[in-house]
């Protein structure tokens, strides 16, 4: 017995039973799964390009969900022949699904258009993810007709159950075993195999299981080649990003980390620089700027005990243990693939002088945040922040009142904490911020600045717990062999000129993290 759905009986002629419906019902959950599976990259592959996850999140579910209400109203004249139009709904959403991470890639890499291509991908997916639940109704009424309020459940109820599966496989199983490009290639082949499975078992004739199965299987072969030349893709769009050769590149659990080497300005000057998820993190022609005027300020006074928060990469503790009176060091740093790379990639162990392997040094891998909140040992003299710039929720909380309130606790009374803060010239309103929010938390503060030729103008606040603003010097063990920092820099670098003078801004606090908006408004037109 066959139920007749158009007037093509190729594609559009089916069998009616419980077998059916149920294969329609598991065409939802595939559906369901895959949809959310396909927000969740491009959310995941935004924030590692860009950083703002907040702007990610919120442009892919708004986006996608608009887009879903238009794909909805689209399919209602596709509903006359449902088999043939879920079938091309599929198909060309594996088709864009599994083509969107290379191809946001290599407009980000090549093209510099990520944005306007991302809100395009990000419409198409979910206009057709839109259109594929009133296709999927019908195909459920034609094969048994019901109480449209029944239907609706059994449909919402399944694609439910899906978008759970979808959401935990993601980041549980699909990111971590197949990775983001490949990932999505696989999901996209689960539409392929929804696609023919449920053409193949309903189509009424045999010259529409064969439409069916030639374009699924052409599709199949292509997205084949793209999961096998992933890596080859991968490889050369990230090149495409930076200016040396990349002689490294991991995607550890928590970023992306690039080490790329050049001589740009001939042989002798060997030019090893450390990325994190497309930022900078030092350059070796001249990283030794920015770590000796981060930490011989800071080490000005008592300086037995230190506490590195941040610092991975073992540069700010190589600068610690040039003082023989620092007899412990522990460097809290969240990911332990940027410790392993430093303590064994020859290029970046070469720069930090076996600093990670001094036995007064204890690495902790944990969250900064996480850690310090729950301490309960012995005070630090020296508390030194190292931490990225504040692009992201996540780290924009290591820059609030309440972190810096929490690092107050593990100071000893003499003691002294010094926080990387970026750039007084190209980001003076997040520089600023950074003062006044330790202002908050009750420290008395001393801005000060340097010239890193790779970073530009950099800024660091000095800060302590006691009645007077820490001065500005070293120390009076300080090593011998500094090539920057001396009492005669200190004594200018707290000097701000009139274009980059103290100017009011907000503080940063967990609820209301006024640095990232800062960060994200600095460095534009430079």
């Amino acid at each position: 017995m066959s139920l007749s759905l158009s007037s093509s009986p190729s594609l559009d002629s089916m069998p009616a039973g419980r077998a059916a419906r149920l294969l329609v019902l598991a065409a939802v959950f595939v559906c369901a799964a895959c949809g959310l599976v396909y927000e969740l990259a491009l959310v995941t592959l935004g924030s590692y390009l860009l950083g703002n996850s907040i702007a990610q999140t919120s442009l892919v579910i708004a986006v996608s969900m608009f887009a879903m209400g238009i794909g909805a109203v689209l399919a209602k004249p596709l509903t006359a022949r449902p088999l043939r139009a879920f079938v091309g709904v599929e198909v060309a959403l594996a088709a864009v699904g599994g083509a969107s991470v290379p191809a946001l890639y290599a407009s980000f890499a090549w093209l510099h258009l990520y944005t306007p291509m991302m809100l395009l991908v990000t419409f198409l997916i979910g206009a057709l993810v839109g259109a594929e639940i009133p296709l999927l109704m019908e195909l459920l009424q034609r094969l048994r007709r019901q109480q449209a309020s029944l239907a609706v459940a059994d449909i919402n109820a399944v694609d439910y159950v899906g978008a759970l599966v979808g959401g935990l496989a993601f980041p549980f199983v699909l990111l971590p075993t197949l990775g983001l490009l490949v990932g999505t290639v696989a999901t996209a082949a689960l539409n392929v195999l929804a696609a023919w499975t449920v053409g193949v078992a309903l189509a009424g004739s045999r010259r529409g299981r064969l439409a069916v199965s030639a374009v699924c299987g052409v599709l199949a072969i292509a997205l084949g080649t793209t999961a096998v030349m992933a890596d080859s893709f991968e490889l050369n769009a990230r090149q495409a990003l930076f200016r040396d050769p990349i002689i490294h590149a991991e995607r550890s659990d928590y970023q992306e980390i690039v080490v790329t080497r050049g001589a740009p300005f001939g042989p002798e000057f060997d030019d090893v620089r450390l990325f994190l998820d497309g930022d900078l993190q030092y350059s070796s022609l001249d990283e030794y700027r920015y770590h000796e005027m981060l930490v011989h300020p800071a080490m000005n006074g008592p300086h037995q005990r230190v506490l590195i928060l941040g610092g991975g990469d073992g540069l700010a503790a190589r600068e610690v243990l040039r003082y023989q009176s620092a007899s412990s060091v522990t460097l809290v740093d969240l990911d332990p693939a940027v410790v392993s790379l430093a303590r064994s990639f020859e290029p970046l162990k070469k720069q930090t002088h076996g600093s990670l392997e001094d036995p007064r040094l204890t690495y902790v891998a944990d969250d900064a945040f996480s850690w310090v909140r729950d301490y309960s040992g012995a005070p630090f003299d020296v508390v030194i922040a190292d931490f990225p710039d504040p692009d992201s929720t996540a780290l924009a909380k290591l820059y609030s009142v309440e972190n810096y309130t929490m690092i107050a606790r593990l100071l000893a009374p003499a003691g002294r904490m010094v926080v990387q803060s970026g750039s007084p010239f190209f980001a003076p309103d997040a520089f600023w911020s950074v003062r006044h929010t330790l202002t908050e938390a009750g420290y008395r503060t001393t801005p000060y600045q340097a010239d890193v030729p790779s970073f530009g103008n950099w800024g660091y606040v000095l800060a302590s717990r006691g009645r007077t603003a820490p001065r500005l010097g070293l120390a009076d063990d300080a090593p011998g062999g500094l090539r920057y920092a001396s009492d005669a820099v200190l004594a200018s670098a707290g000097t701000f000129p009139p274009d980059r003078a103290e100017r009011p801004t907000s503080i940063t606090t967990l609820l209301d993290p006024a640095i990232l908006d800062y960060a994200s408004k600095g460095w534009v037109g430079y």
